[in-house]
Parts: structure tokens; C-alpha cells; sequence
């Protein structure tokens, strides 16, 4: 990379952070204001302990810092790039059904009514059905807002308050998705094509803002949602409601790796300890 680097800036003796600390901060703010574009090459190691008067090994540890944040991509005998996307929206069903192969699958959610589960959890249980996926056995853990007591959200929009009719209309698809994920999987057990088939829902009074699935404890995604105005009809009457927008938001993936360290590694160990909390202390018996 030999075009000028200025924009790297220089260290800064009275920061106390370590030097490798204060390299990966200068190159994580060129990457994320792009002075340094998706697919770019870093400078060298070389040069980058040149420019800044440290040890090759200095240099190697501020990359690697880059790298467990996803940020930078090293090849070798290539050197490091500036990551195409740092991270990018994925398809949840395709990972559910991989999710499928294993002999044991677990599938932990939490978030607003768990339709997308659900629907992606049906194309994988025809596959069981028919013999083209044979897991031994499946939990699944439904954790999900309890649309009976008052709610932040959804709420009507002209007061921006909790309003019983709204909650009513949530209420009957909360239960309604839920009701069917406990279904499809008990039929599987009922039809003695799995050996063990369980589904646990539990309720909580905390207002939906997110979704998490963690699968096989290997995989997480995590989506937000948004809030939007739309009017719906609630007892035949047209209403505008702040709703949450859930089918449509983008998931984002972390996966364990071999490195304890790594950003996928410690979200999922995050994410786990967040459910397991909440799951634990919270959220109460789902009366379906």
C-alpha cells in the first residue's frame, strides 16, 4: 500500500492505553468513516511498525483485535483486508434445517410472537416427516412478552399508552404462533418419529424490542425491531397503533469459533447467560 497513510495519524505517548490498543483504534476509525473501503489491503505489518515505531509483534496484536470484531480479513502470504461487510443480514431457514442434522437439536427464542420460527420451523419438520432429516431429538425454548398485563408496545399511537383492545389483537398472535410451534414439534413426537420432542413457552412482562435464536448453542441471530405507526383494524374500527415491525427485520449472524476470544464465541456465551437469566428469574408458565 504505498499511497500516504497521514489519515493512520500518529501515537500518542501520554495515552495510556497500549500501543497496540491505540494502532487498532486508528485503523478501526479509517475503516469505519471508509478511508479504508471493503476489500482494501491494510498497510503491511512492516510498515505499520515502521510508521508507528513499535515491534512487528505490536502490530500483529492490534490486527488481531481488528480480526475477532470481524472488521479485517487475513490471507496468508497476502496479508490483511478490510472485510467486505463487517457483517451482513442472513436467511434464518437455511440454518434452521442445517440446525436439523445434528442427532440433538435445541433452538432457544425470545422476541414478539415467533411466527418467523414458527414458519422456518415447518419447512424443517416436513423434512422429518418424510425421512430426508432423522434428528433423535428436539427442545425448543419459546421465551416471549406477556400480552395480558399492560405493555409499552404495542400501544395505541394518538395516546402513546397501553390500550387493552390493542393488546387483545397481539395477544391472539402471540398465542397463535406459539400455539403452533408447540404443536409441530409435538406431532413429531406423537408419530414416534423422534425419540424425545419437547417445547417450553415461557412469558415475561417486558415490551419485545428484539429477536434471538441461538441453535445447538453453536449459532446466534439477533435482529432488532423497529417501531412503526400503522393503522390496523381493532374491533372493526380502523386504528393507528405504534406496532413493532417484526417478520421483515434483518438477522444478523455470530457463530462459535475455536477462539475463546472471538466476537461470535463470547455474543453466543453473552446471549446464552442473557435467556438463561430471564428464563430463570422472570418469565413465568406460558398457559396455552
Amino acid at each position: 500500500m504505498s499511497e500516504n497513510l497521514d489519515f493512520l495519524g500518529q501515537l500518542d505517548p501520554d495515552d495510556p492505553k497500549q500501543a497496540s490498543q491505540q494502532i487498532a483504534n486508528k485503523l478501526r476509525a479509517a475503516i469505519l468513516t471508509r478511508r479504508l473501503l471493503p476489500g482494501d489491503k491494510l498497510p503491511s505489518q512492516p510498515e505499520l511498525a515502521a510508521r508507528y515505531g513499535v515491534a512487528r509483534e505490536t502490530v500483529k496484536r492490534a490486527l488481531e483485535l481488528l480480526r475477532t470484531e470481524r472488521l479485517i480479513v487475513t490471507r496468508q502470504g497476502s496479508g490483511a483486508f478490510v472485510r467486505a461487510q463487517t457483517q451482513r443480514a442472513v436467511e434464518l431457514r437455511p440454518h434452521i434445517e442445517a440446525a436439523f442434522e445434528r442427532p440433538h437439536v435445541t433452538i432457544d427464542f425470545a422476541g414478539f410472537s415467533g411466527e418467523t420460527l414458527r414458519d422456518a420451523l415447518a419447512e424443517a419438520l416436513d423434512k422429518v416427516r418424510v425421512g430426508r432429516l432423522a434428528p433423535e431429538t428436539i427442545a425448543v425454548r419459546v421465551l416471549i412478552s406477556d400480552m395480558t398485563v399492560p405493555m409499552a408496545l404495542p400501544s395505541r399511537a394518538e395516546t402513546q399508552a397501553d390500550d387493552p383492545a390493542v393488546r387483545e389483537r397481539a395477544e391472539r398472535i402471540t398465542r397463535r404462533a406459539a400455539d403452533g410451534i408447540i404443536d409441530q414439534v409435538a406431532e413429531l413426537g406423537d408419530l414416534g418419529l423422534i425419540r424425545s420432542a419437547t417445547v417450553e413457552v415461557r412469558v415475561h412482562r417486558a415490551s419485545p424490542l428484539f429477536k434471538l435464536y441461538i441453535l445447538n448453542n453453536e449459532e446466534v441471530f439477533y435482529g432488532f425491531y423497529p417501531v412503526v405507526e400503522r393503522t390496523v383494524s381493532i374491533k372493526g374500527e380502523p386504528m393507528a397503533i405504534y406496532d413493532l415491525m417484526g417478520k421483515d427485520v434483518p438477522l444478523f449472524h455470530y457463530a462459535v469459533t475455536d477462539d475463546d476470544a472471538s466476537h461470535g464465541t463470547q455474543f453466543l456465551e453473552a446471549s446464552r447467560q442473557w435467556f438463561d437469566s430471564v428464563w430463570s428469574t422472570i418469565a413465568y408458565r406460558y398457559d396455552g
